[in-house]
């Protein structure tokens, strides 16, 4: 079954509301759900009603890190995270994410 996930885009000036990317994941092609995906997404239907700035589908998993909430669990039994630790976290997400965003306006802008 597909899995829906959020990622959350640095803010530009001109952003009325935090930017995103929905990524659907685990789609297998067989599935008639797919086909109803693929024709919105060709259509350009979807990115505008859901407002995101793009939707990626995949076949494969897709893992992404902000979406992690294995941290979560386990200071909830009692380990926490080193702050330089989640300091680097932190930083290594928002480098992913400017990277990202820059790919996109590179292949919007052409």
């Amino acid at each position: 079954m597909a899995r829906l996930q959020i990622l959350e885009l640095p803010e530009g000036s001109g952003d009325d509301r935090p930017p995103f990317l929905l990524v659907v994941d685990q789609v297998p092609r067989d599935e008639p759900a797919f086909e109803a995906l693929r024709r919105d997404l060709n259509d350009g239907d979807l990115v505008q009603r859901i407002g995101a700035r793009a939707v990626l589908v995949f076949e494969d998993t897709i893992d992404i890190p902000a979406n992690d909430t294995t941290a979560h669990l386990a200071e909830a039994e009692g380990w926490t995270m080193p702050d330089e630790l989640r300091a680097q976290i932190q930083e290594e997400i928002a480098k992913a994410q400017a990277e990202l965003s820059d790919v996109l306006n590179r292949q919007t802008q052409r």
